[in-house]
């Protein structure tokens, strides 16, 4: 499925920036096997997407570390809500588990199409020690990445935009000249369109309720292009160059 309210051809662009986890990267998949395992272990079932809801409301909080080391103290409010024994063994192994995860199916094969189109931005709120291992994963499709340890904050900061808006303009280009790509209504969708920029609303979670692992946004914002997987923004861009 695929849908957009053309505001710009995809032809009309140079760069397409990524949110990485949950766009390109399935963090919720991670979590939900981390969790699994630790309940095997234990010889208990957890439902995973109950899980994402604790875990959801834990990244509000005032004391969120960065991600994804803020899963161990994560790891613990959901350990306390599912009855899981709370120890430093776990919380390490969700850390971990989490920094393992894999790229959805088609992010490889679509992050390799685009990069023949454009010259790709990761915009991560992951830490680099996980990012690389991510962007090792993906094939290193990226012309350049910012994490947030190169930034120091995290989106929906507009810093971390205006950050990345500073480094094209040294190639001579603007945010004029980007289409940002993420799943992420709260972190991505909704301050891009306050900040001008065209965006592509990658809906992960089109055949799920709710918001699962993802922060839930205060109002949801219409994107410029809507699409249901990565690869079908490749398509679309291989057939507005072919035309």
């Amino acid at each position: 499925m695929a849908t957009e309210t053309v505001v710009k051809p995809l032809t009309a662009f140079s760069y397409v920036t990524f949110d990485v986890v949950g766009t390109l990267i399935d963090f919720e998949g991670a979590i939900k096997d981390g969790l699994a395992e630790i309940a095997a272990r234990e010889g208990r079932e957890i439902d995973g997407e109950a899980a994402l809801s604790v875990y959801r409301d834990a990244r509000y909080e005032p004391g969120a570390l960065r991600f994804p080391d803020d899963l161990g103290r994560c790891y613990s409010r959901i350990a306390a809500a599912f009855g899981l024994p709370d120890t430093e063994e776990y919380r390490k192994l969700m850390i971990e588990r989490v920094g393992d995860a894999k790229p959805f199916p088609d992010s490889v094969e679509a992050m390799a199409r685009l990069k023949a189109r454009y010259k790709l931005i990761a915009m991560t709120n992951a830490r680099r020690w996980a990012f690389e291992k991510y962007e090792e994963k993906l094939g290193f499709p990226f012309w350049a990445g910012f994490t947030t340890d190169d930034t120091g904050c995290e989106k929906p900061n507009p810093d971390y935009f205006h950050q990345v808006f500073d480094y094209v303009a040294k190639d001579g280009g603007s945010k004029d000249d980007i289409l940002h790509t993420a799943q992420s209504q709260y972190h991505d969708i909704g301050i891009s369109r306050q900040l001008g920029m065209t965006n592509a609303w990658t809906q992960r979670r089109h055949a799920q309720n709710g918001y699962g692992g993802t922060i839930e946004p205060k109002e949801f914002t219409e994107p410029d292009y809507h699409f249901h997987a990565l690869i079908e923004l490749a398509r679309a861009a291989d057939t507005a160059f072919e035309a």
